[in-house]
C-alpha cells in the first residue's frame, strides 16, 4: 500500500541549478507581485543551491517599482509608498541579522477601486496607470487621483474600462510611453479583438507606434532602447521608435508579463492560462502554458539560460523587478501590526516592544 504524499508546501518551485548562483553573483533578488495569490514575492539566494521565497499579503498587488531605497505599490484600492531601512533589517524581531533591506510602509494613498497597473516615481511624484478611467494619472493626498493624459480616442473621462490601458515608460522622470489592449472609445470595448488590437503610444505627441499588438504589457526602456512584451504570442521585442517597428529578441512558450533587465541578463514573468478562459484558448501556446514562473534570458546572444517554475500557490503574475544590492530582502505590509513598531527618524531607527502599545487602549 503506498503512503499518501507529502502536500507541496505554499509557494514550492523548481529552478535551474545556476539560478541561485547568478543571483549571488550578481548581487541581487527578484520581486514579483501576483494579484491571483494576492502576493508580493521576494525570490532571493539563500545560497548557492537554494531560493527563499518571502511572500507579504497585501489586496491584489499589481504593478510596483523601486527606485534605491524607495517603493511604490499599485494594490486594489489603494497605493502604498515604502522606504527602505537596512537598519531595521539587520534588528528584524525574532530574525536578527537576517535581512539586508526592509521595505517599510510610510504613506498609504487611497485610490478608491480604479484598477491600477504600472506605476513609477517620477520628478513629479507618483506616476499611474488608470486602467478603469482610461488615463495617465498622478497619485497624492489632495484626490484619489488627478488625471493627467487621456489617448485621443478616449472622449471623456468615465470608469468603464474603454481600452485596458496597462503598461507605463517614464524618461527623465515623466511618462513617454504606454501600452494598451486597444483603441476602442466605449465600456470594455477592447475585448472585441483582445489577440490583435494593442498598441503602443508616444504621450508626448499623441502619436501611435505601433498597432495591431498581440497584448503589449510590460515596456521598459534599458541603455536607450524600448522593450515590451506581447503576451499573447509570447515575445520579447525590442521597438524600432524612428521606424515604428520591432524585432523579436526570443520567443517565449507562454503568456509573458513583467520583465526587468539586469547585468545583461532579462528575466521575464510567466503566468499560467485559466483554463476557463475563452480568450486565451485562442491562443497558440494555450495547453502549454500550464505553469508560472520566471524565464531567464541573457541579453548579449539572446539564449535562454535558466528558468524557475512555480508548484504550488502562484498562478498569475503581473509586475517582476529586480532589487540591486539586495540578496535577502523583507517588506511589512499594513495588515501584521509590526509594522507599527518599526520607528525612524533622522539618523535614528527603534524596534519599540509591542508591550509598550496594548492594543485594548
Amino acid at each position: 500500500m503506498n503512503e499518501p504524499s507529502t502536500p507541496l508546501a505554499p509557494f514550492s518551485s523548481t529552478f535551474s541549478p545556476q539560478l541561485p548562483e547568478l543571483l549571488l553573483k550578481l548581487k541581487c533578488s527578484i520581486a514579483i507581485t501576483t494579484y491571483q495569490a494576492g502576493k508580493l514575492v521576494f525570490i532571493s539566494p539563500a545560497d548557492e543551491n537554494r531560493l527563499t521565497m518571502l511572500p507579504r499579503t497585501f489586496a491584489k498587488p499589481m504593478g510596483f517599482e523601486v527606485q534605491g531605497d524607495r517603493m511604490v505599490l499599485a494594490t486594489k484600492d489603494e497605493v502604498i509608498y515604502f522606504e527602505n531601512s537596512r537598519e531595521l533589517a539587520a534588528h528584524y524581531p525574532n530574525k536578527k541579522n537576517t535581512y539586508d533591506s526592509l521595505f517599510v510602509p510610510r504613506t498609504t494613498f487611497y485610490t478608491g477601486h480604479v484598477d491600477m497597473h504600472d506605476i513609477a516615481l517620477g520628478k513629479e511624484g507618483i506616476w499611474a496607470i488608470n486602467t478603469s478611467f482610461s488615463c495617465l494619472c498622478q497619485v497624492t493626498g489632495n484626490y484619489n487621483f488627478i488625471p493627467k493624459w487621456k489617448p485621443p480616442f478616449i472622449t471623456e473621462l468615465a470608469s468603464e474600462d474603454r481600452c485596458h490601458l496597462n503598461g507605463m515608460v517614464l524618461i527623465n522622470g515623466k511618462p513617454k510611453y504606454v501600452t494598451a489592449l486597444g483603441t476602442t472609445n466605449t465600456p470594455q470595448g477592447w475585448r472585441a479583438d483582445i489577440v490583435h488590437g494593442g498598441i503602443l503610444m508616444d504621450v508626448e505627441t499623441n502619436e501611435v507606434i505601433l498597432d495591431k499588438l498581440p497584448m503589449p504589457h510590460s515596456p521598459m526602456m534599458y541603455k536607450g532602447e524600448l522593450y515590451l512584451l506581447l503576451s499573447a504570442t509570447g515575445e520579447i521585442v525590442k521597438v524600432n521608435i524612428k521606424e515604428k517597428s520591432y524585432e523579436v529578441i526570443k520567443q517565449l512558450n507562454g503568456y509573458c508579463r513583467g520583465m526587468d533587465i539586469y547585468g545583461d541578463y532579462m528575466f521575464v514573468a510567466m503566468s499560467k492560462l485559466r483554463k476557463n478562459s475563452s480568450t486565451f484558448a485562442k491562443l497558440s501556446f494555450a495547453e502549454k502554458a500550464d505553469t508560472a514562473g520566471i524565464k531567464v534570458i541573457h541579453l548579449p546572444t539572446k539564449a535562454f539560460t535558466m528558468e524557475m517554475k512555480y508548484e504550488t500557490s502562484v498562478d498569475e503574475i503581473y509586475s517582476l523587478k529586480i532589487l540591486a544590492n539586495t540578496i535577502r530582502p523583507n517588506i511589512l505590509n499594513t495588515i501584521n501590526p509590526i509594522h507599527k513598531y518599526s520607528l525612524s527618524i533622522p539618523g535614528h531607527t527603534f524596534w519599540a516592544s509591542p508591550d509598550a502599545f496594548p492594543e485594548n487602549e
